[in-house]
């Protein structure tokens, strides 16, 4: 039996995830430069003194994306390959940010590497949740959230969120940074209060 929906279809899609986080199928990608990363990391010195060393257009992590369809409901899938290292005592990350639509989720699954998803809820509330391959994260509206590498390679994920969810970068640093840092601790890692932190404000 045929149902007459009187919606034009979008055509199902194939998608390959690779370790590396290329993404055979994608529509569009993008790379973050250290230059990006300008007011993201709290020792400005470090991060002043590692685009010296490094340069600012040195890519510190690439996302891959793959859309299918439009209108409501329409998914974004894609992979985020963030690259290792550190500024300062803080490891590498991603600038996070809260879906510009606060009630989109998003979904994480850790595909490679070791991280940590940093998590602040507007209502105030904190999460560390650690990645290694197979854990996924969701990641439900009204939270702020990050990619943190805290391994010796690449942290590679792949993420799932409603097409129309946009992003806004803008609210952590609005904020002085996320609640927490997460940061070398005897050759591991941990999370400490942000002192710069102040609430979010929507």
């Amino acid at each position: 039996m045929t149902v007459n929906t009187g919606v034009r279809l979008a055509e199902p899609g194939v998608v390959t995830v690779h370790d590396d986080g290329t993404l055979v199928g994608r529509t569009s990608q993008y790379e973050k430069c250290l230059a990006d990363m300008a007011g993201v990391y709290r020792d400005a010195a470090a991060y002043q003194a590692e685009v010296a060393v490094r340069g600012g257009d040195t890519v510190v992590y690439r996302v891959e994306e793959s859309r299918a369809g439009t209108g409501p409901g329409s998914l974004m899938v894609g992979t985020s390959t963030l690259l290792p290292g550190r500024i300062g005592a803080e490891y590498a990350m991603t600038r996070g940010h809260l879906h510009a639509q606060a009630s989109r989720a998003e979904m994480y699954y850790c595909v490679s590497g070791h991280g940590v998803m940093l998590l602040d809820g507007l209502d105030g509330r904190s999460r560390v949740l650690e990645m290694t391959p197979g854990v996924a994260v969701n990641v439900p509206g009204y939270w702020v959230h990050r990619s943190v590498n805290v391994g010796a390679g690449p942290l590679v994920t792949l993420f799932v969120y409603d097409q129309d969810a946009g992003q806004d970068y803008d609210i952590i640093s609005d904020a002085g940074g996320m609640s927490q840092l997460i940061v070398i601790s005897d050759g591991g890692w941990k999370a400490v209060p942000n002192p710069d932190h102040r609430p979010y404000q929507r």
